[in-house]
């Protein structure tokens, strides 16, 4: 059914029974008062409408479309700053092997040195104590040397007393030392 057929429908039935309308006190049933009441409404819905599309949805959109590029900026803003993040994790990455590296040579640098002086320390240890080991091997043959000719000495002193004890005769230190055999001499 069309809106056409229900107003006439409606004009049909409120002419049929003006008498009621009045007297139930209910206006808007009253079909004289339709005309009206319909160019009120479409007044005010035009009006509405007007105000709606040229004022209110334009306002609205401008906000929406607004709102939908600052999102956007935001996310690119976003992807850019993940993007540097990631570049700066990258370089400090990249800084810390620098560093781990350069501290691993100047480890090894500084081992090397140490092993170096050590080597140098230990060699002029090693030749000290070879000079003093000589000396003393040299002192501990002058040593025995004297030793040796005290012993000789002893035993040539020790041989004329007792030859002069047995035979009452005292005998030369000459004598007595070419008397004696080779390995006392020694």
């Amino acid at each position: 059914m069309s809106f056409l057929a229900i107003v006439a429908a409606a004009f049909e039935a409120g002419a049929q029974a003006p008498a009621e309308a009045h007297a139930a006190g209910l206006p808007q049933f009253d079909p004289t008062s339709w005309p009206s009441q319909i160019f009120w409404l479409a007044i005010f819905f035009g009006g509405l409408y007007w105000l709606m599309a040229g004022y209110f949805l334009p306002r609205i959109g401008a906000t929406i479309e607004e709102r939908r590029d600052r999102i956007a900026d935001d996310l690119d803003q976003a992807t850019e700053f993940r993007e540097e993040a990631a570049a700066a994790e990258r370089a400090y990455e990249q800084a810390l092997a620098d560093a781990t590296a350069k501290a691993r040579a100047i480890a090894a640098e500084t081992r090397a040195n140490l092993t170096a002086e050590i080597a140098e320390m230990s060699a002029e240890a090693d030749k000290k104590a070879a000079e003093a080991i000589a000396a003393a091997e040299a002192r501990i043959a002058d040593m025995k040397a004297d030793a040796a000719a005290a012993v000789r000495e002893a035993a040539v002193e020790t041989a004329r007393a007792i030859v002069a004890a047995l035979i009452d005769e005292t005998p030369t230190a000459e004598s007595v030392a070419a008397a004696m055999p080779e390995r006392v001499n020694a």
